[in-house]
């Protein structure tokens, strides 16, 4: 974290849709220049200054210009602040010489990252210069992977509690969810298709479980990608099109803290669409329509729902985790906003927020916000971010 530093946060992307989602969600909760410092960040002065006024921020919010494009304005940038939160994605097209700056300067970087690949890549290229430096580089701050992350580090310290262990197998099923992904994750997913047709050797990334774990290598992982009946449950399951990203997350953050979880720790996630012939079915057409994902509908990047559609959405996320024994024990992690969006928004900028103000002894590297962070973020997120965090019985 830079000591010397103008701001705390700088958002990049403010005049984005969802970067303009989380400036607006700091100017309300936080105002500017009082306990919280931080800045508009984007490659055009004028449109910062149009979406600084539309969402009704001071008219001294400060706008830094910084453009992808230009190497000596994003270092300009990086330099002024403790934290760089950015949205401006795909990540591996456009933020690859922000993490090198951050990593360089010192200085904390947060992303809404659902690009595996490209994490590796920045872990490789970066994690020894921001341990040297002190810059805590921190990815997937969003719905990818905050409320699967940290609803299994929720999960285990029940278990730890109950059980008196932590669990080597938890399931995450998806129980409800309104509210779509966002355009910057159909993106991210295009992006990378583009990169595994360009190299194989992202295809083998992007198999891999562990492939945010360099040097180890766990257990066979279920494979997550074919309509199940959930025997515990007992309702159908269709595959989760986000798994292949919060999985690894998963396994980053137990690799991170030291493995509590078990060397043997085994990690899955689904959508549940319910009991007999009718959740069968339903379960089908989820899978059929994962395909579609990245595809010519949906939201564009810098495009999202109404106010209305953000504020009417929600998600539930049940997590069940089984002892060697067979003992169980479940915790649920819930939000009040859409997913993709109006709680995506809220928990990036509580995540910089915890970094830069609470989480001050964490050092150096490439994090998950869970791991960096643990019960600081949940107890932040509860109060403030309108994710709830239960054991269930």
């Amino acid at each position: 974290m830079n000591p010397k530093a103008e701001f705390d946060i700088i958002v990049y992307g403010a005049s984005g849709f969802t970067g303009r989602l989380v400036a607006e969600y700091l100017a309300r909760r936080y105002g500017v220049g009082g306990a919280v410092k931080w800045a508009m960040a984007g490659r055009n002065a004028a449109k910062l200054a149009e979406v600084r006024d539309l969402i009704g921020a001071p008219a001294d919010t400060p706008l830094v210009v910084a453009d992808a494009d230009d190497p000596a304005s994003v270092k300009a940038m990086v330099e002024r602040t403790k934290a760089v939160l950015t949205t401006v994605g795909p990540y591996q097209l456009y933020g690859s010489d922000l993490v090198g700056a951050c990593a360089e300067a010192g200085t904390d970087y947060l992303d809404l990252c659902g690009e595996p690949a490209w994490m590796r890549w920045m872990i490789d290229a970066h994690e020894a210069t921001a341990k040297r430096t002190g810059a805590r580089i921190v990815f997937s701050c969003g719905f990818d992977s905050i409320p699967f992350e940290l609803g299994v580090w929720f999960l285990q310290e029940e278990a730890k509690s109950a059980l008196g262990a932590a669990v080597p197998r938890v399931k995450g099923r998806v129980r409800g969810m309104k509210g779509g992904f966002s355009g910057g994750t159909a993106a991210s997913l295009k992006a990378t298709m583009a990169a595994a047709m360009k190299d194989p050797s992202v295809i083998d990334l992007l198999k891999n479980p562990f492939a945010l774990t360099p040097g180890f290598e766990g257990p066979v992982q279920p494979h997550g990608a074919a309509v199940a009946y959930d025997e515990d449950l007992g309702v159908w399951a269709a595959p989760f099109v986000m798994a292949a990203i919060n999985t690894r997350n998963v396994h980053r953050s137990n690799f991170l803290m030291g493995q509590p979880y078990g060397a043997d720790f085994v990690y899955d996630e689904m959508m549940l669409t319910g009991p007999g012939e009718q959740g069968e079915a339903i379960a089908k057409a989820v899978n059929a329509g994962n395909a579609a994902l990245g595809g010519e509908g949906g939201p564009k990047p810098g495009e999202g729902p109404s106010l209305e559609e953000r504020e009417t959405g929600f998600y539930d996320v049940l997590f069940v985790g089984v002892a060697a024994d067979g003992r169980q024990v479940r915790a649920s992690v819930k939000g009040d906003r859409d997913p993709g969006y109006g709680s995506t928004s809220k928990m990036i900028a509580e995540s910089a927020i915890c970094l830069v103000t609470e989480a001050t002894e964490v050092p150096g590297g490439i994090w998950t916000p869970g791991a960096a962070m643990q019960g600081r973020l949940v107890e932040r997120l509860q109060r403030e971010a309108g994710l709830t965090f239960t054991v269930e019985t």
